[in-house]
Parts: C-alpha cells; structure tokens; sequence
C-alpha cells in the first residue's frame, strides 16, 4: 500500500492497526509486521503500565488443561517463546514443576487427566501421601491427589511483554502510547481517531483488554465480558529459617481444582518475585470499571478465602499477606477467548475475554488474530472462541 507522510513526520495510514498494546496486541502486531504489514500499536497510556492485564513479573506456563483445544495450542506456544528467548537473548521462562491438585472424583480433575495423557504431556501422579513426601509444603486436608505437569515453569511476563514490544519495533513496527482510541469508524479503510490525531488502515485488531466493550459498543457489538478486580497476593513462611523456610523453596507451582468448594480455582508460584514470598492468588475478584479501580461495586471476600485456603494447605506460611497487589481480568461467560472476525465489518478482528489465563498462548494468540485479520484460515479449531457461541445475545448485535 502507499504510504503518505503527515508533516509531523509519522505516518497516517498503515495496512493495519492494533487497539491494546497488552501481551495479546503486542504479540499481534509483531505477527503483523513480520508478515511485512505496515502496522501501528496503539496503547492508551504512557507504557510500562500496571492498569491492565499484562504487568507483573511472572506467569504459570503450562500445557495441562481440561479442553484439548488450549492443550493443543501449547505446543507451538513454548516453541515461539523459545525463539523470542534465542531473538531477544533475554530470559524469559523457568521450568518448574506444575501441580494439578484436585479430588479423583471431580470431573474437571479427571478431564486434566485424560487430555495429559491424549497430548502425551510429560508428567507424574501423585496420591496425598506421595505429594505430602515429595512436596512437604503442601498439606493435602481431604484426601486431594496432584498431577505435575513437567513442561510448566513461570513466565517473566514483564520481561516478555518488552521484548514482545522490541521485536515489533525491530521489525518495523510503530508504537504510540499515552493515546486513547476517542472513536473508530468502519469502511474499507478503518479510521482510527485518538486523542492526537487520525489514522486509516485496510484492517484493525482490538485487543483493548477491560476496555474492549466500550470500543465494540459503537461498532454495535455488545460482548458479555466482565472485567474483574483481582487480588495478587504474596507470603512468607512463619519461620524463614526453619523447616517450614527449606519447604517454602521447594514449592512448585500448583493450580487447586475447587479443594475446599471455593467456587473458583487458587493458584500459587514458588519464590521468585518477592525474596522469601510465594504468590498465591484465587483465581476470581470483584467486578470493577477499569477507569475506575479504586471502586467496587461490592465487599471483596477473596482475601478471606485465601487465607483459609494457606492456613489449610499451605500451613507453613504466615496466614496474612505480606504483600497485596492487583490485576485486572477481562472473563468471558464460559472463561474461553474470544479470538473472531466482527459479524459485520470482517476487516476489524477481535482478542478478548482472555479470562486470566491467556498470557501464555500470547505467541500463538497473535499469529491466530494477524491471519484472521490477513483473511487467512488458522489451523486451530477456533469454534470455542467465535462470537456466535453467545447465543443470548439479540441477533441485531451478532
């Protein structure tokens, strides 16, 4: 496409855009640029932020789910990071075992079974006392079995978020942050206003994370996403320097099935972040407006919920928080993705509703959205992540 220079010295017009300079859009636009599109990230606020979803030092990384379809998107996934890893030369992921903790006869721990075994994931079975001897930090309170997955480990995310952006600029990309998306209006070239100016482009990807409803609204799309306020806790052991120090620096990361009949699953990190600090987070929050953190619609109860969980399972580590932060998920209804063209304007592609858990298939995620948007056919099954399993929505917004 030619490309027309304003006089302000930056182009005007590129082959496409992207929303949302998070890990998904970051991702997607170097897809973008390395298939030789003239492509501009567009981020609201001055980066690095904390106000999203992609800030943070780590991840788990894992291959281990209960849906085939996010266990077969792994296996490209860890092969991208690696070559960012070998691009970049910084890195970006540790191995470390991955605990699945759950009840034999939950159906959701049984199905984290059969899809390790289908997709040949690497890994070992533990009974209570078998995790309990291999694993002293942890306390199985009710006859809780673990799977590990051995290709687990944890992220660096925020190191992994800059590189994602370096690589995207190396390969001719053009990021613009501190500016916000005022308005999009749909044709054959997409126009783009922000608060510095207006831009066109044959295709556009928003992936705006919590924000993402609010720019789909005027394009008369009215996604069922809730972004929620999540706590991120860290804690220390009661006695540093005793035997409950030695258990803490041999935890690994683990993700509890419902173990106490929380409604949602708890998830921890071993020592890494923190010095002597183990993050431990339950995996829900509190609806928020994303413009507005600081306000929530309802009393938080997460925090209670976590501490009952320590004091139960991890009982070496002190039952309060050393450390509190927070995050922000964008859930869909059924927590899959949402990774489609719009019903109507097929040259605008849509990353969202990644529900707390799409950081790591961020390499893949952007190469799906980049051949969406390029009007090419990926080759995963994307039926669970299209806009029309929300079959509640009136047809007029589909």
């Amino acid at each position: 496409m030619a490309v027309r220079e304003e006089a302000a010295g930056h182009s005007r017009y590129y082959d496409a855009i992207v929303v949302g300079a998070g890990i998904q859009g970051s991702f997607t636009a170097y897809s973008l640029a390395q298939r030789q599109q003239k492509t501009l990230l567009l981020e609201q606020f001055p980066l690095p932020h904390t106000r999203g979803s992609s800030h943070g030092q780590s991840r788990i990384i894992r291959s281990a789910y209960p849906q085939d379809y996010y266990t077969d998107m792994m296996g490209e996934a860890y092969r991208l990071w690696a070559e960012l890893e070998a691009k970049t030369g910084t890195k970006l992921y540790r191995q470390t075992p991955t605990l699945i903790l759950g009840r034999q006869e939950n159906p959701e721990f049984q199905s984290y079974q059969r899809t390790m075994k289908r997709y040949h994931v690497p890994g070992e079975s533990f009974t209570a006392q078998g995790l309990a001897q291999r694993f002293p930090g942890i306390r199985p309170c009710g006859g809780e079995m673990a799977v590990s997955d051995l290709s687990g480990g944890i992220l660096y995310a925020n190191k992994a978020l800059q590189a994602a952006q370096d690589q995207f600029r190396h390969s001719g990309g053009t990021v613009r942050d501190g500016e916000k998306v005022l308005s999009i209006l749909p044709g054959d070239l997409v126009t783009v206003t922000t608060s510095q100016g207006r831009y066109q482009a044959k295709r556009l990807v928003i992936t705006a994370g919590p924000w993402a409803s609010h720019l789909l609204a005027p394009l008369g799309l009215q996604l069922p996403l809730q972004p929620l306020r999540i706590s991120v806790c860290y804690w220390k052991a009661k006695d540093r320097d005793g035997n409950n120090g030695a258990a803490l620096e041999q935890l690994p990361c683990f993700l509890g099935i419902k173990l106490s009949g929380e409604e949602h699953d708890i998830y921890g990190l071993p020592v890494d972040e923190y010095p002597g600090l183990v993050k431990v987070c339950y995996h829900n929050g509190n609806p928020v407006d994303p413009n507005k953190p600081d306000q929530l619609s309802q009393a938080s109860d997460d925090i209670q919920i976590l501490e009952e969980f320590v004091s139960k399972y991890l009982p070496g580590l002190d039952p309060k928080p050393a450390v509190q932060e927070r995050c922000i998920y964008t859930n869909s209804p059924d927590k899959d993705f949402v990774l489609d063209q719009h019903p109507q304007f097929r040259n605008i592609v849509i990353g969202a509703g990644f529900s707390g858990h799409g950081f790591k298939f961020a390499p893949v995620i952007g190469k799906i959205l980049c051949e969406l948007s390029l009007g090419e056919k990926p080759i995963y099954n994307l039926a669970p992540f299209q806009i029309s399993r929300f079959s509640t929505l009136p047809k007029a917004v589909l």
